[in-house]
């Protein structure tokens, strides 16, 4: 496969993206590189924001200042050198290393391609500035909630349904043509994609989300069925989260019907747009199926689709492309 960016950067992109790389390196030549370079500044603050080991004032001030520099507010980079050798993941690491890199390839881009690009990173952060101030609260159980749905929405769209955004904005840019009222139900469906794959992220990572002391389950939603955040650490309390759990996969599950409606009106012979598209929603439905079968409050390992089985994903989709009744059927 050709460079998405350069080799070095294109294996960091590997290392931190997992999955999403799978996505990624199939998108077309046209918008791969503004996409990946997203990926990999919106990485860069998450890492920043999500640091286990650092002090939380100190993250606030590094992912303003990052922030800063890339929306072209301010001429200095801040130094990364503490916070990436705390990192225990050697991806992320190199990540905090190469920052001056990557930010410099911002510039290669179009001036509306660095204007999508850069307001999408800016509401990325808006939404890991929150939740560094949100969670760096204390509390009598040492557990900080969301309060509400809308909380839990607002915090899906800011760090993912915007990517969605972006990611059809840069598409309508470069590849393409519609009519505006395509147009506006392409971003609104790509908004609830982007927000559907949050969603998964965060109701699997219940266990662990908690023993960071945060919950993304709104208090008041847990409190409608006797429960209180704390609760959720105890796996037998799984019977009465159950009824809760199921309302958020239904929910997760309408986003990705509407995320299925929006590959269905991309242009049909771009087979590789449609097919980077369609990877994601069949993971998606998969790991749900997954959720909906087994105790998610049992931390011990985190539940996912297997690797073999994503393979085999991946080989029905690529079958699937010429064919509409095919593409419909695995999407369903």
């Amino acid at each position: 496969m050709a460079e998405i960016l350069n080799e070095e950067l294109d294996t960091i992109l590997s290392g931190t993206s997992r999955s999403f790389f799978l996505s990624l390196k199939k998108l077309p030549t046209k918008i791969r590189s503004q996409i990946s370079l997203l990926y990999l500044l919106a990485r860069t603050s998450d890492t920043i924001a999500d640091s286990n080991k650092g002090d939380p004032s100190n993250r606030l001030k590094l992912l303003k200042c990052y922030n800063a520099f890339v929306q072209g507010n301010s001429g200095e980079l801040p130094d990364f050198s503490t916070i990436a050798n705390l990192q225990s993941d050697p991806s992320e690491k190199e990540l905090l290393e190469n920052v001056s890199e990557i930010t410099s390839l911002i510039g290669d881009f179009s001036e509306n391609d660095q204007s999508h690009i850069r307001q999408c990173l800016g509401i990325i952060v808006s939404g890991q500035l929150l939740d560094l101030e949100r969670f760096s609260l204390s509390t009598v159980d040492g557990i900080v909630a969301l309060e509400s749905n809308y909380q839990l929405d607002d915090y899906a769209y800011r760090v993912a349904g915007s990517v969605g955004e972006f990611w059809t904005q840069i598409s309508l840019e470069h590849i393409i043509d519609s009519v505006e009222q395509d147009r506006i139900s392409l971003l609104e469906k790509s908004v609830r994609f982007g927000k559907a794959l949050q969603l998964i992220n965060i109701l699997r990572d219940i266990p662990a989300d908690l023993q960071l002391g945060r919950s993304y389950m709104p208090s008041s939603e847990l409190s409608s069925h006797g429960l209180s955040p704390s609760d959720l650490m105890d796996p037998r309390s799984m019977e009465s989260f159950r009824p809760l759990f199921n309302e958020y996969l239904d929910l997760t599950s309408d986003h990705l019907d509407s995320a299925a409606d929006y590959v269905s009106m991309l242009p049909f012979r771009e087979f590789r747009l449609r097919g980077s598209c369609m990877l994601p929603i069949v993971i998606g439905r998969r790991t749900l199926a997954l959720l909906r079968r087994q105790n998610v409050l049992v931390g011990s390992a985190r539940i996912k689709v297997p690797r073999r089985e994503i393979r085999n994903i991946m080989r029905g989709i690529i079958v699937s492309l010429p064919f509409k009744s095919r593409s419909r059927a695995i999407l369903s």
